[in-house]
């Protein structure tokens, strides 16, 4: 889908696609329609039928970017869980918290709004529910729930951007061979857990705090749970799924540097809820590792 979108843009738009990419390029606006494109996912979890840019991979430098437009906005989206039914389990499992990292930091973003909220509030209540089914037994009521997060995780992310988890992902996937949602779901807990302690330390009365608290009523079903029942659930989940480490894709602390640099430099991080000190990027690596 990011192809198409990509490729219908730009048929419209002429120049090389650097001109218009954004963190390595130029990131000149695409002031024309593209060719219409009718997006049909076959996975649950990027959503990317309903979002407004297009992610490519940069071989030369070593980076996942995105081509950002209105424009880029499918004309068309048919979301049939029908066509999830094949997925086997390790593509539904990345898939699947892929969508639920979407959710998460769509939800706790400082741009969320009540627009978004509605679409995280209800994927969210999805994802715990129908996730570790799709995985086990691929049923047919879990996968329609799952493709359901994942629209919604998409409209929810259109509508408030992401966080640190996807500001460490584009440039992580771009340097190594690794599934996105994998990648996504090896470093949400323990983005979180950091994300949580320097909220507390730093912005204790913030919204956010309050947001990650309710992910884990959502997550649990237990109306009493504190936030670090949410991340914990979440790295349950994650171990279950059988999510590899990020050295199991050659990942290695020689390459933290360069992967905070550009984490830094990337639309997702300035969504996180706090501004995180490069000390705090690199424990997220590190217990990733």
């Amino acid at each position: 889908m990011d192809a198409a979108k990509a490729i219908a843009i730009l048929a419209t738009n002429p120049g090389d696609p650097l001109e218009y990419l954004e963190v390595i390029g130029r990131g000149r606006a695409l002031p024309k329609p593209g060719l219409p494109v009718a997006a049909i996912p076959t996975t649950a979890g990027t959503g990317a039928e309903v979002t407004r840019n297009a992610v490519l991979a940069s071989p030369a430098e070593r980076v996942k970017v995105s081509l950002r437009s209105a424009h880029i906005l499918p004309r068309l989206a048919l979301v049939d869980p029908l066509l999830t039914h094949s997925m086997p389990p390790d593509v539904t499992a990345a898939s699947g918290l892929d969508a639920l990292t979407q959710l998460i930091e769509a939800f706790t973003t400082h741009r969320s709004n009540p627009v978004s909220d509605g679409h995280c509030r209800e994927g969210l209540r999805r994802v715990a529910a129908c996730i570790l089914s799709a995985y086990r037994t691929g049923d047919a009521v879990s996968r329609e729930g799952m493709a359901l997060a994942s629209l919604l995780s998409g409209l929810g992310l259109a509508n408030s951007g992401l966080g640190a988890v996807h500001g460490f992902a584009g440039p992580i996937g771009g340097r190594f061979s690794a599934p996105h949602g994998a990648v996504c779901a090896s470093l949400l807990p323990h983005a979180m857990a950091v994300n949580l302690r320097a909220m507390e330390e730093r912005l204790p009365g913030c919204e956010a705090l309050q947001r990650y608290r309710e992910i884990a009523v959502m997550l649990t079903g237990r109306d009493g749970a504190r936030a670090m029942d949410g991340i914990e659930w979440i790295s349950e989940t994650c171990e279950e799924l059988k999510i590899p480490r990020l050295r199991s894709y050659a990942a290695g602390v020689e390459a933290f540097p360069d992967l905070i640099e550009a984490a830094e430099g990337s639309s997702s991080m300035r969504g996180n809820p706090i501004r995180l000190e490069r000390d705090e990027m690199q424990e997220i690596l590190e217990l990733a590792l």
